[in-house]
């Protein structure tokens, strides 16, 4: 075969173009105009069934939840650890036994939160809704309810006190208990026995009830005085812890000054010991007015001496029946350990204390003294205000 014949069959094999697409002018307008976008794809069966539509919903709602607790938690936490609307520092009174509702309350109503919910959830959420105390509390100025949450389970509050002073008497004690505003609930029906009460100062918390302050009194006083009954010299005349107690409060009435008081309490611990009469005024006192106690512008005079009564120390012998005031620590504890000396007699020295003797002699040279002492003192007082007399009717002139 020749090479012209081999170029024609290739010629042969050749496929022919295709004949040209013939082209339409197209105007301006329809140049211009945006053509046609891919159609979209036709849904299936499956997309268009009714659970996926709920599945797509569902999903929507998760989200939209989710989005508003978190939206919540947040607003509930900034107001529950932010400043509190409490413009000044107050205070406020948790009752024993309230609920957590009851107190939420309460806190808003006085201003001291802006949100009793909030304030509750809060305290759940740190698992503090059973762990608020009852007392007073100081809420200072915009507090936080955290810091809130905080003070009351901590038990922090706000602690009174009431003094009840050596010296007095049960009845003159139960005056001011009745008297203390921030204690609560009736007085007891009864009082206890006189010198029962502890001479202490008593911290509570407002609220608390009357009778459970005096039990308290009475606990401390006796746990005290059979503490030091326990440690008392051996030799002393004394049979009973009531004795005990009742020379205590002769000797807490008689002087004022703790370091004279082992010596007082001798010198009656010696007369005990000699048969002599205590001749101790306090007793008169108590014998005649009792618990209520002597006016404090009202003199002894020689009459009340003479006067029998049961406490009367002048008239009875030994010890009177029962105690004349409230023993404090000092006096308990010099009774139970009285200083060692011969000493009978006492009398006042002009300075706020005494002056003691072993004979009558030298105590009625004590007594003379103390006498003349008295003597120029109101000489002296009847002369200065003679002076003012004096002073002021010049100057009226």
């Amino acid at each position: 075969m020749t090479n012209d014949t081999a170029d024609e069959g290739a010629l042969a094999q050749t496929p022919q173009a295709a004949p040209a697409r013939p082209i339409v002018p197209k105007t301006a307008s329809e140049a211009l105009r945006p053509q046609a976008g891919t159609p979209p794809p036709s849904r299936s069966k499956r997309s268009r069934s009714q659970v996926v539509v709920f599945l797509n919903f569902l999903m929507s709602a998760v989200v939209l939840l989710a989005i508003g607790a978190f939206a919540a938690v947040w607003f509930g936490k900034s107001t529950f650890e932010g400043p509190g609307p409490l413009a000044t520092s107050d205070t406020v009174l948790i009752r024993p036994n309230s609920g957590v509702a009851e107190i939420a309350e309460l806190l808003e109503r006085r201003g001291m939160i802006s949100d009793a919910r909030i304030f509750r959830l809060g305290l759940r959420f740190y698992g503090n809704d059973s762990r608020v105390q009852a007392g007073e509390y100081e809420v200072k100025a915009a507090a936080s309810m955290h810091q809130i949450m905080d003070l009351l389970v901590s038990g922090r509050s706000i602690l009174h006190s009431l003094t009840i002073p050596e010296g007095l008497t049960v009845t003159q004690a139960f005056r001011r208990i009745a008297a203390a505003e921030e204690l609560d609930g009736e007085m007891p029906a009864e009082a206890p026995p006189e010198g029962s009460l502890a001479a202490d100062t008593v911290r509570f918390t407002r609220g608390m009830k009357r009778q459970e302050l005096v039990n308290r009194l009475v606990a401390d006083q006796k746990a005290l005085v059979e503490s030091i009954w326990a440690r008392r010299s051996a030799d002393l005349p004394i049979d009973s812890i009531e004795e005990f107690v009742t020379l205590a409060s002769i000797v807490e009435k008689e002087t004022g000054r703790a370091d004279e008081r082992p010596r007082v309490a001798a010198v009656f611990i010696n007369r005990l010991k000699k048969g002599m009469r205590l001749q101790s005024d306090p007793t008169i006192i108590y014998g005649i007015f009792g618990g209520e106690g002597k006016p404090a512008d009202r003199p002894i005079y020689r009459s009340d001496i003479d006067t029998p009564t049961p406490y009367n120390t002048y008239a009875i012998n030994g010890l009177p029946p029962g105690p004349i005031a409230i023993p404090g620590r000092a006096s308990l504890e010099a009774v139970a350990n009285p200083s060692k000396t011969d000493d009978l007699y006492f009398v006042a020295d002009g300075s706020g204390g005494h002056v003691f003797a072993a004979t009558l002699e030298e105590h009625n040279e004590n007594v003379a003294r103390w006498r003349r002492l008295e003597r120029e003192r109101a000489a002296a007082e009847a002369a200065a205000q003679a002076d003012k007399a004096g002073e002021d009717a010049a100057g009226q002139q």
